[in-house]
């Protein structure tokens, strides 16, 4: 009986141990996740970011191209009649 109960007892204290050991972790892996997050966040923010100055170097390109092809038409010479 009392050898029972001593069993009893060790088990409990290392289920105790194992749930503060589990917590512990639980709560550092919430702390990783937030920082996890926090990156997550900043990368989307570059990734928006980068996508916008994509789309306004193409617009600068293609108004440099609009502006160019008057200037190439005017070199070229007149068309032949007939």
């Amino acid at each position: 009986m009392w050898r029972d109960l001593f069993d009893f007892a060790g088990r409990l204290w290392s289920l105790l141990e194992d749930t503060q050991q589990n917590k512990t972790e639980i709560k550092e892996l919430r702390h990783e996740l937030r920082d996890l997050a926090v990156q997550v966040r900043a990368v989307v923010y570059e990734v928006r970011r980068v996508a916008e100055m994509d789309a306004h170097e193409r617009e600068k390109m293609l108004l440099r191209l609009e502006n160019e092809l008057p200037r190439f038409e005017r070199r070229l010479p007149p068309p032949k009649k007939g």
